[in-house]
C-alpha cells in the first residue's frame, strides 16, 4: 500500500484501539464524520465490515482483526525503515518501546537506557512496566518493540533474544534472625509471616508451585503489586517477601534490607528473557540497544549480596 495511506490505516487503528469513533476523532484530531468515512471506504474496497457498531461502540470483525495485523505490522516496517534512512542521513534517531517487568524498573534497566543515551542522545524511550502476560500482549499489537520479563508463557509469538538464569532472593529487614544465613531454604522462610506479589508476577507463579508442593505453607499476610510496599512492610516487620535476584540490585544497606539467595535445592528460579515478536525486523536502534543489553545479559553472574 502507497505511503499516503497510513493515515488512514492511523484511523482504523486508533477506532481499534478506543473501541470508539468519537474519541478516536478526538485523540486524532479531526471529525467524527471524516474517521467514519474512511472506514466506510475500506470496507467498501475489502467488500467485507471491519468493525461492529454497537451501544457499546466499535469492535473488530474477524476481518478486522486480520486487517489490524496487517496495519500493525506495516506501521512497524515503516518505522525499521524510516530508523534505517536516519541512520544513512547520520541524524542518529529513534524510538525504542519496551515493556518490561516491574523487577526490571529497580535500577538495572534505567541504568542501561542511561548507557546507550550517552552515545544516541537523540533516541527516544517508552517504557511500559506490567506482568509477563500484558508485556506479551502488548508485544503482539504491535505496542512494544522487545520486551523484557521473567518466566514468560510458551508462546509462537515470543522470538528470545537472550535468556538467562534468575533465582529468587529472599528480602527481610536488615536485622531479621534470616539475615545471619547465606542462603535460606523456602521452608525456613515459611516459619514466619511472609508477603507476595499478586498472582500476576512470574516469581509468585514459583512460589505458589513450591507450596502447592510441599509440607511447608506460607502464612501469606499482606498482598500488592507494588514491591515499593512489599519492602517497606518488611522493613518494620519480620516478614518476608521474594524477588527475582536482578530486581535487588539496586539497594544498598541504606535500605534496611537484607537479601538472601534462595537455595538451589528449592528449584525457586527461572528464566529472564529479552525478546522480540517472532519474525518481526527491528528497528536499527531497537536491534542496537537489545545487543547492548544481550551482552550485559551474557556477562551477568550472581548478584551481590545485601549485609
Amino acid at each position: 500500500m502507497a505511503l499516503r495511506n497510513m493515515r488512514v490505516w492511523a484511523y482504523i487503528d486508533e477506532v481499534a484501539r478506543a473501541g470508539s469513533v468519537r474519541q478516536a476523532s478526538q485523540r486524532l484530531n479531526v471529525t467524527p464524520s471524516a474517521v467514519l468515512r474512511r472506514i466506510q471506504d475500506v470496507e467498501y474496497d475489502l467488500g467485507a465490515a471491519i468493525f461492529e457498531r454497537d451501544n457499546s461502540g466499535m469492535r473488530l470483525t474477524s476481518a478486522g482483526e486480520v486487517l489490524i495485523r496487517w496495519i500493525r505490522s506495516q506501521s512497524a516496517d515503516l518505522q525499521r525503515v524510516h530508523s534505517y534512512i536516519q541512520e544513512l542521513s547520520g541524524l542518529q534517531r529513534g524510538e525504542i518501546r519496551i515493556a518490561c517487568s516491574q523487577a526490571l524498573t529497580r535500577g538495572w534497566l534505567l541504568k542501561e537506557i542511561l548507557e546507550f543515551r550517552k552515545q544516541h542522545q537523540n533516541v527516544d524511550f517508552h517504557v511500559k512496566v506490567g506482568n509477563h502476560h500484558e508485556a506479551l500482549q502488548a508485544l503482539i499489537a504491535y505496542e512494544t518493540d522487545l520486551v523484557l520479563i521473567f518466566r514468560p508463557a510458551r508462546s509462537a509469538d515470543l522470538q528470545p533474544i537472550m535468556t538467562i538464569g534468575q533465582g529468587l532472593v529472599a528480602v527481610m529487614a536488615a536485622d531479621h534472625p534470616l539475615a545471619a544465613k547465606p542462603t535460606v531454604r523456602l521452608r525456613d522462610c515459611a516459619a514466619y509471616d511472609v508477603v507476595l506479589p499478586d498472582t500476576s508476577f512470574g516469581g509468585r507463579e514459583v512460589l505458589d508451585n513450591y507450596s502447592a508442593n510441599s509440607s511447608a505453607k506460607f502464612r501469606v499476610v499482606f498482598e500488592a503489586n507494588s514491591f515499593e510496599l512489599l519492602f517497606g512492610f518488611v522493613r518494620e516487620t519480620e516478614a518476608i517477601t521474594f524477588q527475582v535476584a536482578i530486581g535487588t540490585h539496586s539497594l544498598t544497606p541504606a535500605d534496611g534490607l537484607a537479601v538472601r539467595p534462595v537455595s538451589d535445592a528449592d528449584g525457586a528460579y527461572g528464566p529472564l528473557v529479552l525478546g522480540q515478536l517472532t519474525g518481526r525486523s527491528l528497528p536499527h536502534a531497537v536491534v542496537k540497544f537489545a545487543e547492548q543489553l544481550s551482552r550485559k545479559m551474557d556477562n551477568m553472574r550472581s548478584l551481590p549480596t545485601l549485609e
